[in-house]
């Protein structure tokens, strides 16, 4: 049995003494799809069903920073989140829910700094205090460069921008998350749980240094990064993952960089069930993936989640199908016990073995990626893109030889019964935020928009903090691709070698 106690440094068991008896985890339901009418529609039936946090997706456009009528925008307009152009979109996405009572999260990570400012504007407007808003922006850009995509700049410009938003923050919404440095979308890649621990932490450990050597102090920052990890289907080896990255990454801050403040040792973390397991083959089936992937990330000390819907495999989630996830966990809350205890698995010998385990393997990674010159050197060599992309082609071989099974795919299969109903997105969407933008373009101050995106420019052309410049440009109106513009104009587009 460890020696180790919840709440304690290193939080191998848990970040806090009493975990999920003092306060359950934040149930988080990621959503958002066509016009911000329509998300803003099923943001509040969430709601009315017992969700405690907002989790806003947008759509590829806005996350690229192009505005809707942009000609690469074309047929993906609110098609994989909800399509956000400006200020007055950002209005209707909140409309009727009062942001200093609720928490939220936006998964954006090259316009993360104007999707924050936008939010503080719609807040202010409600008559919010800043200080007071709670939430997390995602604002991971490594990770898009390791397995996403969804990249504008080149590396270094684009980890000025994330300090940028570190240093405005720590005043102007102090309790935000500023980043959730994400290990979801590297599993998704299809990178083991070694490999997921290891890329992620070598990805914090990146934004500390870019951090510090802009000149801030590691404990005035540290208390708000988060993380976002997968919950995936090898239960036990999961909830070890969970309890290894806590222990790693609290030793990483006190060693290495010499934290004094407990809450910057402690790793936040946000999961989501994974995505990639789902199959379009037997649908229901996925509610029992779900489930057990949902308890694993709540046995490994979550403090938010997301369940995934059963019909994710053929399209958007349906109300119905995004209810019956929200109400896995819910029964996993008030039903099945478990959060009576904190970490109820800790002092399991297979447990504790496989957590040490993980914690060995996935700082091997880190000290390989250290001795290349650090997680940017990495990524720009590709090492950490090969590394994913063998240990996906290596699952892919156990499924095909059978080795590894999938129920309904390759074994247990069924002949396939009629299509399910699937959620289909408004096709008059993207002509009507065309439309919107244009009209935005057209009737909004000409003098205050202009003056705001020189000065936006000019900042970026200097070392000054952007964060006061992308919040006064959105305030004039600027659009989110016209922002993003500006941007482009100084530090360029990257293009992967």
């Amino acid at each position: 049995m460890t020696d180790e106690h919840p709440g304690q440094f290193p939080f191998t068991r848990g970040i806090y003494k009493n975990m999920y008896r003092a306060r359950l985890w934040t149930m988080r339901q990621y959503a958002g799809f066509g016009s911000a009418e329509e998300s803003n529609q099923r943001y509040r039936y969430l709601l009315s069903q017992g969700t405690t946090g907002l989790s806003v997706a947008f759509d590829l456009p806005t996350q690229m920073g192009m505005d809707p009528d942009h000609p690469l925008a074309a047929g993906e307009v609110g098609k994989v989140g909800v399509s956000i152009a400006s200020i007055a979109d950002m209005e209707l996405l909140f409309n009727e829910i009062p942001l200093e009572k609720i928490s939220t999260s936006m998964t954006i990570n090259s316009t993360a700094a104007i999707l924050l400012s936008l939010y503080v504007l719609v807040a202010r407007a409600q008559g919010a205090d800043p200080k007071k808003l709670n939430g997390t922006i995602q604002n991971d850009i490594l990770k898009e460069y390791i397995a996403r995509g969804t990249y504008i700049y080149p590396p270094r410009p684009a980890m000025r921008i994330i300090t940028d938003l570190f240093a405005w923050a720590g005043t102007e919404v102090p309790e935000w998350n500023t980043i959730s440095i994400s290990g979801y979308h590297i599993r998704e890649a299809g990178s083991t749980a070694v490999q997921e621990v290891a890329f992620t932490l070598a990805d914090a450990i990146a934004y500390v240094e870019t951090a510090i050597a802009a000149g801030l102090a590691v404990d005035t920052f540290a208390p708000r990064l988060s993380f976002f990890f997968n919950a995936h289907n090898n239960f036990l080896e999961e909830i070890a993952k969970f309890r290894a990255a806590r222990r790693l990454w609290a030793r990483i801050m006190k060693d290495r960089f010499q934290a004094k403040d407990p809450r910057s040792m402690m790793l936040r973390f946000h999961a989501q069930t994974a995505g990639s397991t789902l199959t379009a083959q037997q649908p229901d089936v996925n509610v029992v993936r779900v489930t057990l992937q949902a308890l694993a990330a709540v046995l490994g000390g979550a403090q938010s989640l997301h369940t995934n819907s059963r019909d994710e495999a053929l399209g958007l989630p349906t109300s119905e199908a995004a209810k019956l996830a929200l109400r896995t966990q819910q029964v996993i809350a008030h039903e099945s016990g478990i959060t009576q205890v904190p970490d109820p698995l800790g002092g399991s010998e297979y447990i504790e073995n496989l957590t040490n385990e993980i914690e060995r393997e996935a700082e091997s990674y880190i000290a390989r990626i250290d001795k290349m010159g650090g997680t940017l050197r990495a990524i720009e060599e590709g090492f950490i893109q090969r590394e994913i992309q063998n240990a996906a082609y290596e699952y892919q071989k156990k499924v095909e030889s059978g080795e590894a099974v999938v129920v309904g795919v390759n074994r247990f299969q069924e002949p396939e019964p009629a299509a399910p109903k699937v959620f289909k997105t408004n096709p008059k969407i993207e002509q009507l935020q065309i439309d919107r933008v244009r009209s935005l373009r057209a009737t909004r101050p000409s003098a205050p928009h202009a003056a705001a995106l020189e000065a936006l420019e000019k900042a970026a052309r200097s070392s000054e903090n952007l964060m006061p410049h992308i919040l006064s440009s959105c305030a004039a109106k600027a659009t989110v691709g016209e922002i993003s513009d500006r941007l482009r104009k100084v530090f360029g587009e990257y293009r992967e070698a």
